[in-house]
């Protein structure tokens, strides 16, 4: 039994190759997608025009061959520029033959795009901060309890002149991060953008991700400044209070002294409603929420 069941396996298996084997010797149409390559560029010369990463062909050959181009390693069309810079137009369908493995055969149907156009200019290098291209979604109640930290904090950047002298940053890849609740170390992937390149594609990111808190100070003394000789200036009231957020474990570690409460007599002497905003200034990566109160009265003595 076990011997019969082999030869009837065998027989299948056997059919199949052979129906297989038949069918791809038939003639058949299909779309075939291939890497789009610019070559002979001239030295120190790219081009930052939006061109297709790929382009489709339509082409007609027996199965086999058609198998064999979709299966096989990336194709890739060759458009050479000729050591030419300057704005190009060309008609793919006049490099087939320089890409002969393509009408080895098959035959080409149709091309799309059947033409590209693109502006060949100097490549030139600076120096750009990174910043940040992250969607981050956080638990509640946490959030960024400082600024991003990227490894390297910035990048050479290589690429055409007339895209590149107006960056002034590189945004990193997207990349979604959730249900955040605590220091998170990731790496992130600098986009790809046609004729640039970087120094490090590879950046690794920090963040610092903590529970978000209020915290409230009292009695904060409010000092007026760059008063001139013989003037003297009284505040009513001449103590602040105020409300900071921020991250748990940054609040926790902040004193009073690492305020100043301020206002500059200029402003005094500019007000119309007797009545001014004094200047908080405060520590890194904290928020102010409010202050009590907002607007402090004055009185200016000469003598």
């Amino acid at each position: 039994m076990r011997k019969k069941l082999n030869i009837f396996i065998a027989s299948v298996i056997f059919a199949i190759i052979l129906w297989g084997s038949i069918s791809l010797s038939d003639i058949f149409y299909t779309n075939v997608d291939v890497k789009l390559t610019l070559t002979n560029l001239p030295s120190g010369y790219t081009t930052g025009s939006p061109l297709p990463e790929k382009i489709q062909l339509r082409v007609k050959g027996q199965g086999w061959r058609l198998v064999s181009i979709n299966v096989g390693p990336e194709t890739e069309f060759r458009v050479s520029v000729g050591g030419d810079s300057g704005r190009q137009n060309i008609n793919l369908y006049d490099y087939l033959e320089s890409n002969r493995w393509l009408l080895s055969d098959v035959e080409i149907i149709n091309i799309s795009p059947d033409s590209i156009g693109f502006f060949i200019e100097r490549i030139i290098s600076k120096k750009l901060p990174v910043i940040s291209g992250l969607d981050l979604e956080f638990k509640p109640g946490y959030g960024l309890a400082s600024d991003i930290i990227f490894k390297p904090d910035s990048v050479l950047v290589s690429g055409p002149l007339s895209l590149l002298k107006n960056m002034t940053e590189i945004k990193t890849g997207d990349k979604l991060l959730t249900a955040l609740d605590s220091r998170t170390e990731t790496e992130v992937n600098l986009p790809w953008m046609n004729g640039f390149n970087y120094n490090a594609n590879l950046i690794e990111v920090i963040l610092d991700i903590q529970r978000i808190v209020d915290k409230q100070f009292e009695n904060i003394s409010v000092d007026v400044i760059d008063i001139p000789p013989r003037k003297e200036v009284v505040l009513l009231p001449n103590k602040i209070g105020f409300n900071v957020r921020g991250g748990i474990e940054i609040l926790g570690k902040l004193k009073p002294d690492q305020f100043r409460a301020y206002v500059r007599y200029q402003s005094l002497v500019q007000d119309t409603i007797g009545s001014v905003t004094p200047v908080l200034e405060m520590p890194k990566n904290v928020t102010l929420q409010f202050l009590k109160p907002d607007r402090l009265r004055y009185v200016i003595r000469s003598f």
